[in-house]
């Protein structure tokens, strides 16, 4: 098993400490805050952790405080509802006896329903065309910023493949809608539950990219801040985290230092399986 998902592994695997409580730790990187899919993904293990015999359909989260990656972080439950349909949990994390992270948690007991409907997958390149070998025999890599071409060279538990690489050269893009496809560096358990953590912790990935595509520019640019605020997820269909999913996001508006993003995530043959929407502050930085 490669390096990158045993990290992401033993990221999710928090630590019971007490009844409710859980203890989780951040891998060692250059960064200087916890990754927000990070915390996402650690809080929905310890919700799933006190609820049997049900899947989260949803979660609605805030990002209080930065994260420090050098101290663990605190995962206290609370067991909101356990109805005949639904349980809810809110998971808050907390740092230096702070508040940095909130979310809720809804869990819904497999039914039958009367309706089924969801939105076409976009017409895009499948993965196996967008691999750092195929991306490199054309003409346009050797042009790519050295930093977009690290991109493709970086081990990282998320293997991500974008699609549209002119927004790297500045092309803008109008509407914002962006593709990239991604999924676990390798094979998970077969957990449900785990997977969702998986495709939550990945969700937090290049989503407000979709803010900056608009005006022909990315998240690596060193003028821009960017910062996730609030983040919630949807889950519609079965689906593993370590095969290819298509992330198709957009962002319909950005105004007073904030800006909003969508996704639809698709599996390869077109089925929808989750959607998600969060908003982030996207500051120019000043001289």
């Amino acid at each position: 098993m490669s390096a990158s998902v045993t990290d992401l592994i033993s990221i999710l695997d928090i630590e019971p400490i007490e009844v409710n409580l859980f203890r989780g730790n951040s891998p060692k990187t250059a960064w200087q805050r916890v990754f927000g899919g990070q915390v996402i993904g650690q809080a929905m293990v310890a919700a799933c952790r006190t609820v049997e015999g049900r899947l989260p359909h949803s979660l609605h989260c805030y990002f209080i405080l930065p994260g420090d990656p050098q101290v663990p972080i605190i995962y206290q439950v609370e067991r909101l509802r356990d109805g005949k349909s639904y349980s809810t949990r809110r998971v808050t994390a907390i740092q230096h006896g702070n508040a940095i992270f909130s979310i809720m948690v809804s869990f819904h007991a497999e039914e039958e329903g009367a309706f089924n409907h969801q939105d076409k997958m976009p017409d895009v390149p499948p993965p196996e065309k967008l691999s750092a070998e195929e991306v490199a025999k054309q003409p346009v890599f050797k042009e790519m910023p050295e930093f977009i071409q690290r991109y493709y060279e970086m081990d990282r538990p998320i293997e991500l493949r974008p699609v549209e690489l002119g927004r790297y050269f500045g092309e803008k893009i109008d509407d914002g809608r962006i593709n990239v496809w991604i999924r676990t560096a390798a094979k998970f358990p077969d957990d449900p539950a785990l997977h969702m953590c998986a495709l939550a912790y990945a969700s937090d990935f290049s989503l407000l990219d979709a803010v900056m595509a608009r005006y022909g520019r990315t998240l690596f640019d060193t003028n821009v801040m960017p910062a996730s605020l609030d983040h919630a997820m949807w889950f519609h269909r079965p689906f593993r985290a370590d095969e290819w999913l298509l992330y198709s996001q957009d962002s319909p508006s950005a105004q007073d230092g904030r800006g909003l993003a969508r996704g639809l995530i698709f599996k390869p043959d077109g089925t929808l399986v989750a959607s998600v929407a969060q908003e982030g502050s996207i500051r120019q930085r000043r001289a």
